[in-house]
């Protein structure tokens, strides 16, 4: 007989108020350009030593899965992900906010959101031992195998302008680079300065690229007092507008749940490979990239289907993926509870109860969305010339406040004087982010893959049936890209000729 006792604990007042509380502050926290799930997590977790175990992790899980979303909602108003998770997010949903459709750009990534997160946790109760398995099969010649996958982004994201797409992913690659190598631990490209050993933060310079650049952009524009966004308000799209939309949707969410399953892959790399599956998949492919709610779609589902199926490896083996499933590791090892192999029979009503928790963090999610879209709105319904200093000052802040390093904020400032060089020359940040987010995990994966391998990366294809199968779509898709401008040029020459 199944003993239901874990429902006590997981509906229990404590735990509630600790969901709603931890969802609401990871929500706030991941709109925040500069902070982050780990930055969200890393503040509670001192709270969580004194509270019973089912409401400390329900307090930390709500402001992961928060934070997460939280990320759309300043990559969809202002430009800028909250977090690298919504990187793919902007894209399309900037766009949108640009046409006057924020507040249904939001409510596309808000159900997007929720949905994939639900699934993540339907994944994590069916499957969590058969994934955690085969989770274990992949090595670095698999994830490097996904993260190049992930890397044909940049040739989906350059349409129309290839070749400046493409030196702005090999910047965003190079860049990457900068700091100590994985593996020697030697210096590279930081010109003898101390500061870059640790390499360039992430974030500052994603903010620099995109909040400051735009603000930048903005402010010698000169625009009258109009708001950026004015007074913006999350709309539910209706049921009609899904038609044609729910296989992308489902997907994407199943991509997000199994790369996320896999320690050290993340929510980005899943944006992204699900961002350029739904592109290759869509009819309205041409329209990616300039407010497609297809593309919202795909990134939001599959980083938010993430959370979920990253717990797997953490519970199922005792592997955090990342630095965020460390932090929730290790408030389950200081409440007495070891993930491993024996969880499952050692604490199957805490498992139990964190299943729940899940679910409703992602139902408390969506109702948490309403009040703090419309507070970010009146917020951004201030004159434009205010938006845009403010939008400065809180993106130095939150630079800063990533690593507690004064020069971050020099480096976001650099790289905002450099996006506005790019913006004004015509050249896509989109490729640069993708290059940049996606580089570090691309070179740790290469030259473990090539330790093991005696440096030949032609054994990468046949080093197992995954890589093999992973090699054999990229080829794919190169071939039917390739195929696709062949017939798109052919159809050209007789219109150009009747012209």
């Amino acid at each position: 007989m199944i003993d239901f006792a874990f429902l006590a604990e997981a509906l229990s007042p404590a735990t509630l108020l600790a969901i709603l509380v931890g969802t609401t502050l990871g929500v706030v926290i991941g709109a925040l350009p500069g902070l982050g799930s780990v930055v969200g997590l890393s503040i509670c977790l001192p709270f969580t030593f004194g509270m019973d175990t089912v409401p400390s992790l329900a307090l930390l899980l709500g402001v992961y899965c928060g934070s997460v979303y939280g990320g759309s909602i300043s990559a969809i108003l202002i430009n800028s992900p909250g977090t690298p998770q919504s990187a793919a997010t902007m894209l399309d949903g900037y766009p949108m906010a640009q046409r006057g459709e924020a507040g249904m750009a939001l409510g596309w990534a808000t159900v997007s959101s929720v949905i994939g997160g639900l699934i993540s946790c339907v994944v994590l109760i069916l499957a969590a031992p058969q994934l955690a398995r085969f989770a274990t099969r992949f090595g670095s010649v698999e994830i490097f195998a996904l993260i190049l996958l992930a890397l044909t982004c940049i040739a989906a994201v350059s349409r129309g302008s290839m070749i400046k797409g493409l030196a702005m992913g090999a910047a965003g690659l190079f860049i990457s680079l900068i700091g100590t190598d994985p593996v020697t631990g030697a210096a590279r490209f930081t010109f003898d300065i101390e500061f870059l050993t640790a390499g360039l933060d992430l974030i500052s310079v994603v903010i620099g690229l995109f909040a400051l650049s735009e603000a930048f952009l903005r402010l010698a524009s000169r625009h009258g007092g109009a708001p950026v966004v004015a007074n913006a308000r999350l709309v539910i799209p209706p049921l009609a507008a899904w038609r044609g939309r729910i296989v992308n949707l489902l997907r994407s969410s199943f991509i997000g749940c199994l790369i996320g399953a896999l320690p050290g892959t993340g929510a980005a790399t899943a944006a992204f490979i699900s961002y350029a599956s739904a592109k290759q998949a869509s009819p309205r492919r041409d329209e990616f990239g300039k407010g497609e709610p297809d593309g919202l779609i795909a990134a939001e589902s599959a980083n938010n289907a993430v959370t979920g199926s990253a717990m797997i490896p953490t519970l199922a083996l005792g592997i955090p993926g990342d630095v965020v499933t460390a932090i929730l590791l290790s408030a389950m090892v200081v409440h007495g509870i070891t993930p491993g192999v024996r969880l499952m029979s050692e604490h199957l009503d805490v498992v139990n109860a964190i299943f729940v928790v899940l679910i409703i963090v992602n139902i408390v999610m969506l109702i948490v969305a309403f009040p703090i879209v419309r507070a970010f709105g009146k917020i951004l319904s201030i004159p434009e010339p205010i938006i845009m200093v403010g939008v400065v000052v809180f993106s130095l802040i939150g630079a800063v406040t990533v690593r507690g390093n004064a020069l971050d904020g020099v480096v976001a400032m650099l790289f905002g004087v450099v996006g506005y060089g790019l913006r004004l020359g015509g050249f896509p940040l989109a490729p640069f982010v993708i290059g940049l987010v996606l580089g570090p995990q691309f070179e740790q994966n290469l030259r473990r893959g090539l330790l093991l391998n005696d440096g030949d990366i032609l054994q990468f294809p046949t080093a197992s049936w995954i890589s093999a199968t992973i090699f054999a779509v990229i080829a794919l898709l190169f071939v039917a890209n390739a195929a696709r401008g062949i017939v798109a040029g052919l159809r050209a020459r007789p219109e150009a000729a009747d012209t």
